[in-house]
């Protein structure tokens, strides 16, 4: 079984769509040495993240090397309802990519 890249939820309040996102990702820094080598892990980080309601763009986050392992984004937006789909893309240094759906509640 494949590891989970991403976790997203996303529901109404009101007329305003909340959306709650974990990344899984390790984002190392480049600046960080090996314990037992001593020898600086390569960096390893998100640089982009497209957000996506119902195919069209809502946000685009630029991230680097100071973001968290795992990161969370939490966000709101208006003009969605309920059943509408959320989409989440990630793009890192490395060319490798996650993403994810979720189904407004």
């Amino acid at each position: 079984m494949a590891k989970k890249k991403m976790k997203i939820r996303s529901w109404m309040d009101g007329d305003t769509t909340k959306v709650k996102t974990i990344v899984f990702h390790p984002m190392e820094t480049g600046l960080r040495k090996d314990k037992t080598s001593g020898k600086l892990i390569p960096g390893n980080y998100i640089t982009e993240v497209i957000c996506k309601h119902e195919g069209n763009q809502i946000l685009t986050c630029y991230w680097g090397p100071g973001v968290s392992k795992n990161p969370f984004l939490s966000f709101s937006f208006k003009g969605a309802k309920s059943g509408d789909t959320l989409s989440i893309s990630w793009v890192d240094n490395k060319g490798k990519s996650g993403s994810g759906e979720s189904k407004v509640k």
